[in-house]
């Protein structure tokens, strides 16, 4: 293994979605604590934006990314490796159209603003379609790759999009706006998609002490953020990363992180699913091929998860 100060000088480039992903609090956390740099490796952050997937490249070989970003890249032939599942993210928010369209029928013939066309986001409107018994195709519903959050909320009050799926706080603001709130109660436990640690197999199979390393110090992260004495530090890591700005919806994206941070190859297969009626190529993935579990078990079994837990007081 290569010295501390070696590794030091092996910075090492990250994708993420821009403000997409309770997961991405952690990135905000283990970068303002210094958790990387305490373990010797330099991380650049590099904010994908607009309605694009975060790709890994020779050049950015690491994503902190939806785990439906990381199918769509394995479908189009991309080998990678998804090392870490960090969060399990239940079908949320509220379902907001414009004012003029009051029930689900009239949605038909409409266009649904998402962040990028078989994503995450785009999974989460697709159930929560489903749930008003609405099917894109049938009903002939456009969905729209739209960009980020906010630009989502700026379509909707622009009128380029009649309806999307916005997180509660945007839900109140569109509320006294006079929008339509369509969908807002969900049965509960409706999964929807993961984010996780996904790693190009070429920069894998050459630094695997540097991918060790990050998936430690991202768990450190975990455990600080859940730990209520850090409260003021980890809602400054969600305005940053996320924009979230009030502790109710903080509290909810923390609620989605996984404790013990195996990729799980059931829930890949429900994403999988799910998304064959965008790209049917997505089925044609060994999701066994896709999953690199040693890097979470080495640290679960040898206690290394429960001591950081414990040392920070992680509820």
């Amino acid at each position: 293994m290569a010295p501390l100060a070696q590794m030091a000088g092996r910075k090492v480039n990250v994708a993420y979605a821009e403000a997409t992903g309770s997961f991405l609090v952690l990135l905000g956390v283990a970068q303002q604590q210094g958790f990387f740099q305490k373990l010797g490796v330099g991380v650049q952050p590099v904010a994908t934006r607009g309605a694009a997937v975060p790709r890994l490249t020779g050049e950015t070989p690491i994503g902190l990314i939806g785990e439906p970003a990381a199918l769509l890249q394995a479908a189009a032939g991309a080998e990678l490796r998804i090392v870490a599942s960090l969060s399990s993210i239940k079908l949320s928010g509220h379902l907001v159209a414009r004012h003029e369209i009051k029930r689900p029928e009239d949605l038909r013939g409409r266009t649904v603003g998402v962040r990028v066309l078989g994503a995450g986001i785009w999974i989460s409107t697709i159930l929560a379609l489903e749930q008003l018994r609405l099917d894109p195709r049938r009903d002939k519903i456009t969905i729209l790759p739209t960009g980020s959050p906010v630009q989502i909320l700026r379509a909707l009050e622009e009128g380029s999009i009649d309806c999307a799926l916005v997180s509660v706080a945007q839900s109140r603001e569109l509320r006294t706006k006079g929008f339509s709130i369509l969908l807002e109660d969900y049965p509960p436990d409706i999964s929807s998609f993961a984010g996780g640690l996904v790693i190009a197999k070429s920069y894998l199979a050459a630094n695997p002490d540097v991918v060790e390393k990050l998936v430690r110090a991202l768990i450190e992260a975990l455990a600080f953020s859940l730990a209520p004495a850090n409260k003021a530090q980890v809602m400054r890591a969600f305005k940053t990363s996320l924009d979230i700005h009030d502790e109710d919806t903080a509290a909810r994206n923390l609620r989605e992180l996984t404790r013990r941070p195996y990729p799980s190859r059931e829930a890949l297969a429900k994403m999988q699913a799910i998304m064959s009626a965008h790209d049917a190529r997505v089925l044609r993935i060994d999701l066994k091929d896709l999953i690199e579990d040693p890097f979470v078990r080495k640290l679960d079994e040898s206690g290394i998860i429960d001591e950081l837990f414990a040392a920070y007081g992680a509820r």
